[in-house]
């Protein structure tokens, strides 16, 4: 039983982290894009 225990919160750390990664992810790109309209914008 302990060990289905860990393994189901293993199993949700894991899944949390792959989604804070690609949120992490996202939020760069529109840091990116939004140095891209600046640089545009300066052009």
């Amino acid at each position: 039983m302990k060990k289905a225990i860990a393994m189901s919160f293993m199993l949700l750390m894991t899944a949390g982290l792959l989604a804070g990664c690609n949120t992490l992810e996202g939020a760069g790109q529109d840091v990116e894009q939004g140095g891209e309209a600046v640089q545009d914008a300066a052009s």
